[in-house]
């Protein structure tokens, strides 16, 4: 008799409960662990892991149970999944596709207790995907109605929630003044009709000690009473709760609480807010308070003897990204059949700046720039190089190329003789023109429309914030399999729970990759921030094809 190991997976997508000594993920347990039970004499065999997810969403995979029972999956340890009813497994159509692939590569599948299917047939598929679809249509359904609701309720005024501002208290579906923090509202209104500027509020407030909102979380911790930031301060000036009203979506409605500023005043407030913000762009450069310079304008060439010439573009979100182009690109703008270079500007003066650095640090690089100096000089002028490399910023440090040219994977860096020998103060004559070229070979590499820009034999350091939350993912894991829930580990560590489910997908990486971070050697758009915008696939074959495209 063939022995088929299964294992049972069990959700909850609220935590109200879970507390009790006996709740759903138990009862669901209790059902699936009979039904194997009667299933004895086929050879269904139980497994002693359990595989539970509380408070966890089916529209998501981002679930740590779920994602260790794929993963043991996919290393043949488990041969059919058990569960209660096919939406505690998912209630997404997509997710459950990719599911049911998984479950195919490693030859298993998987049955619901109160709901017979047979994933090894065409009309068993067909009746899933007919009742997933149903289940993400009730989700979806059910979304839009709440956030219906939510708006319907703030057009008539009301208060639908979330964190109380500054200055009031729930009362209901209503807000009703905390006369204690009101007081603190109003000065802050007060300060900036006296002191036009955030920044002189902030200085203010915090010499008559004006402190934020004191709170309580649900589980006791408190928050607050801290020092006003200016962000704060400028979101409680232009919060226009304060002035009785309820703000949604961008809508402003008038609101059924009290206002702390009279509406007329809060008006004003904001129109001087605004002429404020205008006169501040009107006296700056475009784009940014901080001019930002293109160290190498017209010290930069390409294969061809062409210029590349400082350009830019905006983002979506308005930030000016700085670039050097190859002149004949901007000449010959729209016509087709023209080639050249796009180069990230802060990316390649960075690598300029590193390799002139390098250069100018190697042992003895005093006695070879200057083969005529004085043993008693070297220490002297030694230091007064050192001090211009150590203090100068990258703005500096581009002062001393005269020329960089650039061709297909390789660069040729040439030092300004003239500035060495200001820099070392000795006449130009002594300063040897074979040390002034620097040779560097390079490679560039696209991650979407990113370009790096990487010189071969350059070690790269280790990602210590990646490293670390590898060493948190196998902690929290070892917790969560000693039975902790991603909200008890939520708390005891001061994270976020989803902050938790995010760096819990660490835990099931490939060795091959876990060696690679460990050398520094992992793809360079692998870093913890991409982990935050992604979700990692368990299977390693899929991990190494997706890091291939990183």
């Amino acid at each position: 008799m063939t022995r088929i190991r299964c294992a049972i997976y069990t959700r909850k997508s609220s935590e109200e409960g879970l507390e009790q000594e006996f709740n759903s993920l138990h009862a669901q347990r209790e059902a699936c662990a009979a039904y194997v039970l009667s299933q004895k004499a086929e050879g269904w065999v139980l497994l002693d892991e359990p595989y539970d997810d509380g408070g966890l969403s089916g529209g998501t995979m981002e679930r740590p149970a779920l994602g260790r029972l794929l993963a043991d999956i996919d290393a043949g340890r488990i041969d059919q999944i058990v569960v209660y009813k096919i939406d505690r497994l998912t209630r997404s159509l997509s997710d459950f596709a990719k599911i049911v692939d998984i479950l195919d590569a490693a030859g298993a599948s998987f049955v619901s207790v109160t709901q017979s299917f047979n994933t090894a047939t065409s009309m068993g598929r067909l009746t899933l995907n007919m009742l997933l679809s149903f289940a993400q249509f009730e989700r979806e359904v059910t979304a839009e109605r709440i956030r219906d609701k939510i708006a319907a309720s703030k057009k008539k005024g009301l208060w639908m929630g979330g964190n109380v501002p500054l200055g009031y208290d729930a009362d209901g579906r209503s807000l009703k003044i905390n006369e204690a923090e009101a007081k603190t509202v109003r000065a802050l209104y007060v300060l900036y009709r006296q002191h036009p500027a955030i920044r002189r509020v902030k200085e203010e407030a915090d010499g008559l000690g004006l402190v934020t909102k004191r709170r309580v979380a649900p589980d006791g911790t408190p928050s607050g009473g801290q020092q006003f930031t200016r962000g704060h301060i400028w979101q409680v000036l232009t919060n226009p709760i304060y002035a009785g009203r309820i703000r949604h979506k961008g809508q402003v409605y008038e609101g059924q609480h009290d206002a702390i500023i009279l509406a007329t005043d809060w008006d004003a407030l904001q129109k001087r807010m605004q002429e404020g913000a205008a006169r501040v762009r009107k006296g700056r450069p475009r784009g940014s308070g901080k001019v930002q310079r293109s160290g190498l304008a017209g010290k930069i060439f390409d294969e061809t003897g062409n210029r590349l010439t400082p350009s830019h573009s905006k983002s979506r979100i308005g930030a000016r990204l700085r670039y050097y182009v190859s002149h004949r690109l901007i000449a010959k703008s729209g016509e087709g059949g023209t080639d050249g270079w796009r180069l990230p500007a802060p990316e390649l003066e960075s690598t300029v700046a590193d390799l002139i650095q390098r250069h100018l640090t190697m042992p003895g690089v005093v006695l070879t720039l200057i083969p005529d100096c004085l043993a008693s000089d070297v220490a002297q002028l030694q230091d007064r190089l050192q001090k211009v490399l150590a203090a100068g910023t990258p703005d500096r440090i581009l002062e001393f190329p005269a020329r960089v040219d650039l061709a297909p994977g390789r660069m040729a860096i040439s030092l300004d003789r003239v500035e060495l020998a200001r820099v070392l103060a000795v006449p130009n004559d002594r300063i040897n023109l074979e040390l002034l070229a620097i040779h560097a070979p390079f490679r560039l590499r696209k991650r979407g429309v990113e370009t790096k820009i990487i010189l071969n034999g350059k070690t790269r350091p280790v990602d210590e914030v990646l490293l670390t939350n590898m060493a948190y993912a196998h902690a929290w894991f070892a917790l969560i399999k000693g039975g902790q829930t991603t909200s008890e580990i939520s708390k005891a560590t001061g994270t976020s729970k989803r902050r938790v489910q995010q760096i819990l997908d660490l835990a099931f990486l490939a060795p091959d990759i876990v060696r690679d971070v460990l050398n520094g050697n992992q793809p360079l758009g692998f870093t913890s921030d991409w982990c935050l915008r992604h979700t990692l696939p368990s299977d390693w074959d899929a991990q190494r094809k997706l890091f291939a495209t990183l």
